[in-house]
């Protein structure tokens, strides 16, 4: 999963042509993302997600392989377009937890090929260097013991995807998800909506056959919809930074 917004510059990772690269540890600069208002986050992470950031659903397009419309779950990192209300001065980042999606940067995986996929870099990020920092490949063109944890890390995400993809599937197959739309009134009058997503209907939730209400608490989805509920209660926070962030730029 390679953004654009993001990923300025993506290419595959090569031992040749990136035999003397290095990277500078450890990654603290986040101001890549000033322009990203949320950000995809995968099932596994809801339960520490939904303590920080509002989920939401957004449609992501139908399946290549199947047609099935798809959805995929996103924090919300802000009330207005282009607006990344966890990003502090200097790039730091506002809350303790960061989703996979940008700690794995500036790394991601992609396909190359007919079911291949590879390692991909953002080339552009200035955190890379020729004589600084820790090498990717030794001399022999092997990866180093940070390069192994790297393909790990990013391996064990795009596995995450795939079990949030399925995820998704069950909610639609359902019939749970409705467009929403947060609508909020700052403290100096004016008017804040967030709208173009979907959240889980609860009058759907509550109506579902109890052999399914069992299945699902069985294998977590139903946690993960509680969590996804719980977290929707931030959107006021965020609207509170964002009236706070608008105030001091005036």
């Amino acid at each position: 999963m390679i953004v654009e917004a993001l990923y300025k510059n993506p290419m595959a990772l090569d031992r040749v042509q990136h035999r003397g690269l290095r990277i500078k540890q450890p990654f603290t600069d986040y101001s890549r993302t000033r322009e990203l208002n949320a950000m995809f986050v995968t099932a596994v992470e809801f339960a520490d997600v939904c303590r920080e950031y509002p989920i939401v659903f957004v449609r992501a397009g139908k399946d290549e392989k199947t047609g099935q419309e798809q959805v995929a779950p996103m924090a919300v990192l802000g009330v207005a377009q282009k607006e990344n209300l966890y990003l502090q001065p200097g790039g730091h980042w506002r809350t303790p937890y960061i989703p996979a999606f940008l700690r794995r940067y500036p790394f991601g995986m992609a396909g190359v090929g007919d079911d291949r996929m590879a390692i991909c870099i953002d080339r552009d990020w200035d955190g890379f260097s020729d004589t600084e920092g820790d090498r990717l490949f030794d001399d022999q063109g092997e990866p180093t013991e940070l390069l192994k944890n790297v393909q790990q890390f990013v391996e064990n995400y795009e596995n995450e995807v795939e079990r949030t993809r399925l995820f998704g599937t069950a909610l639609q197959e359902a019939g749970l998800l409705q467009d929403m739309r947060f609508d909020a009134t700052l403290p100096n009058g004016d008017k804040v909506s967030v709208d173009g997503f979907l959240a889980v209907d609860e009058q759907k939730l509550h109506d579902l056959p109890e052999a399914k209400v069992l299945e699902w608490h069985r294998n977590g989805i139903l946690g993960l919809i509680h969590a996804q509920q719980v977290s929707m209660g931030l959107m006021r926070r965020l609207v509170e930074w964002h009236a706070e962030r608008s105030a001091a730029q005036k």
